[in-house]
């Protein structure tokens, strides 16, 4: 039964809009997108080196993605693999499926001879394609200049 201040009555149609469900359906989109957000990264966030002549290269869902951090610590996917242990995880990987390619994802400010040991692993794990990752030198301004 609904109480109101005028002086309609009882059986008419109220025209308030009720809001309580849209809100609701606003803050479940918002979580979503919050628990969903971070797993669309893949690998461990490095700062990449930029290069004027980087090209977007499609990449595959089951690419091997190896991150190596500012610290030199290495990553495979979200797992952290010791140096001692890195040639024979990689070997694992590339005998569950040898089609795959290997994504480097390495620090600008990391020392290239670790990017060397990490990509001489890969090469003794028997992977054929393994593909530096670097950052369009261009894309930052074109999105300030807003051409993108």
């Amino acid at each position: 039964m609904a109480f109101g201040a005028g002086g309609g009555s009882p059986d008419e149609v109220k025209g308030d809009i009720n809001v309580t469900p849209l809100v609701d359906v606003c803050l479940v989109l918002l979580i979503i997108f919050m628990v969903v957000t971070p797993m669309l990264q893949s690998g461990v966030d490095v700062l990449l080196p930029t290069g004027a002549h980087s090209e977007k290269k499609p990449g595959k869902e089951g690419d091997l993605i190896i991150s190596i951090k500012q610290d030199g610590t290495v990553f495979v996917g979200q797992d952290w693999i010791p140096d001692r242990d890195l040639p024979r995880y990689l070997k694992a990987e590339h005998d569950k499926d040898p089609s795959r390619a290997v994504m480097l994802k390495a620090d600008k400010r990391i020392n290239f001879g670790k990017v060397r040991i990490v990509m001489k692993a890969a090469n003794e794990a028997d992977f054929t394609g393994v593909a530096i990752m670097t950052q369009n030198q261009q894309a930052g301004s074109q999105m300030a200049q807003g051409r993108m």
